[in-house]
């Protein structure tokens, strides 16, 4: 199988063009070997999330983890809350501190360095921090977080998400008054078949 010969992005234009209907496609790919393949044959580093509540937002998300900083995720959290930090861009201890206490912190890249955000949401309580870009049409780069020179160790799992995704998150959550989603992380997608991925319909991984 010459896995090194196909690409992610291959995979997902071929999945594009054949047709879909309203039930599940059991075979979404002319190459057997592309329906045998998960997403781990072509992504090894990065963890995932999936959002159990809202049902607007029920989807798996692909996250960077923070190259330099921060702690791995040790076990996986279920039904956990993720809270959008108050201010967004978590440069000073969130206004909604209470909130962020046993939860994972939804911030915005911008106005101070990642390993700032991080402390600042591990001293709110989060138990782990996500970082969306703060570019709303960004789909695709992700960006490598590096710590900042300053000797700050944050003992909690940072992680980057790309802006569209933080984006549709932070509206569908402000759209219903709610600032909370209910989460799984990370989650194990090891055995998934491409075509079974529940990604977003806004993202192509």
């Amino acid at each position: 199988m010459c896995w090194h010969l196909a690409t992610l992005s291959t995979i997902i234009i071929i999945q594009a063009v054949l047709p879909v209907n309203d039930g599940v496609e059991e075979k979404m790919f002319s190459n057997a070997v592309w329906n045998e393949a998960t997403i781990f044959d072509f992504i090894e580093d990065d963890i995932f999330f999936e959002v159990l509540y809202p049902e607007e937002l029920s989807y798996t998300y692909r996250l960077r983890q923070a190259k330099n900083f921060g702690i791995p995720f040790k076990r996986e959290y279920k039904e956990v809350r993720l809270v959008l930090a108050d201010p967004l861009e978590c440069c000073s201890v969130p206004y909604n501190a209470f909130e962020l206490l046993g939860a994972v912190a939804l911030v915005s890249r911008g106005d101070c360095s990642f390993v700032s955000k991080a402390v600042k949401a591990e001293e709110a309580g989060a138990l782990a921090v996500i970082v969306m870009d703060n570019n709303p049409d960004n789909d695709e780069l992700y960006i490598e977080m590096v710590d900042d020179n300053t000797n700050r160790e944050p003992k909690i799992p940072a992680a980057f998400l790309l802006g569209r995704s933080g984006y549709m998150i932070a509206k569908t959550l402000s759209e219903a008054h709610e600032d909370t989603a209910i989460i799984n992380i990370p989650v194990n997608l090891t055995s998934v078949p491409f075509h079974k991925l529940n990604q977003p319909p806004w993202i192509i991984w």
